[in-house]
């Protein structure tokens, strides 16, 4: 497994993470808790160390597996998890944003107790909470720090603005934000720029388009009732039909190369720059072992030319969450 530095200070981790969120919420149908576990523990056997999870996973479901299926194995893992994204117990599909200094410090008490650790790795902050300040917010992780309950500090889905005010209170080792070929947003918005000029990782979640850019979707009916990618506007309609036709075209770029899709898009990603940590997710050991494979592969002049062509930063059709969801975003 091939290895890189999380942020200017931060320690080498695995080249790739891998994202636990679907083991548990989301994607949650046909979720096998054995096969999870078994799909952790071949993640470490690979030389993957850079696992992720968050409190609004399940909620708290996620952490509690992973602190399951690490137990004795704390010294082989890099652990990321996340707090402020807050959801309605009477409806979990309603959700908020929490960022005040209170609310933080609760919030890694039970992270800690739910995953079985005296230290998190990494902590970031899920959504930016525009009621508070980010010194506020910041501040208040950095403390944490200062207490020993946490290494090091990220955020998640913040502005560059944010990046900046942000690192400035105390050093900031990754911002962790939706990328891959149908999702640039970051290239237009400026946060991989103001990555790579402060020294912080950036964390690419759902390098495969939660799936999408893998082939294996062919309708919106694949979806299982509970899925939540059938709220997702670019998963819809037309915008699925178009997208579609997108992903063909890599895929037969992908056999002229010999790999899958998934793969060559994965690739992608891990060539856009060596601070780029991408964390695909799974929860079944088959596709993990396909992840990793896509660390080794390495894509040509060509063949980086002929993906941009597919998938120029402004092809994908649809928004990639609903309107009300998008609002928290880029803040």
């Amino acid at each position: 497994m091939h290895t890189r530095q999380l942020g200017k200070n931060g320690p080498h981790v695995s080249a790739i993470g891998l994202g636990c969120m679907g083991m548990t919420d989301f994607y949650t149908t046909g979720s096998d808790t054995q096969e999870a576990v078994a799909t952790l523990h071949r993640a470490l056997e690979l030389g993957i160390n850079f696992l992720d999870t968050a409190d609004i996973y399940g909620p708290h479901t996620n952490e509690a597996l992973i602190g399951k299926a690490i137990a004795g194995k704390r010294d082989q893992v890099f652990l990321a998890s996340k707090f402020g994204i807050v959801r309605d117990p009477a409806n979990p599909a309603l959700r908020g944003v929490n960022g005040r200094p209170e609310y933080i410090r609760n919030a890694i008490d039970g992270t800690l107790q739910r995953l079985g650790i005296d230290t998190l790795d990494l902590y970031y902050q899920h959504r930016i909470d525009p009621d508070v300040a980010i010194e506020e917010t910041v501040g208040a992780m950095a403390d944490l720090v200062t207490l020993g309950k946490v290494r090091y500090l990220g955020l998640s889905e913040a502005s560059a603005a944010t990046l900046e005010r942000a690192h400035r209170v105390h050093p900031i080792s990754a911002l962790q934000s939706e990328y891959s070929l149908w999702s640039r947003d970051q290239e237009l918005n400026g946060c991989l720029a103001a990555c790579q000029r402060l020294g912080i990782a950036f964390v690419p979640y759902s390098p495969l388009g939660r799936g999408f850019l893998t082939g294996a979707l062919k309708s919106p009916d694949d979806f299982a009732a509970d899925d939540y990618r059938r709220f997702s506007p670019r998963f819809q309609g037309d915008n699925f039909a178009k997208n579609l036709l997108l992903v063909q075209q890599v895929q037969a770029l992908a056999a002229e190369k010999g790999v899958t899709a998934g793969q060559l898009a994965l690739a992608w990603v891990l060539a856009q720059g060596e601070f780029i940590l991408p964390i695909p997710g799974t929860k079944q050991r088959k596709y993990l072992e396909e992840n990793v494979a896509a660390v080794s592969l390495t894509l040509s002049t060509r063949e980086l030319a002929a993906l941009e062509a597919i998938f120029p930063a402004d092809a994908t059709a649809g928004l990639r969450y609903p309107e009300a969801v998008m609002a928290m975003l880029d803040i």
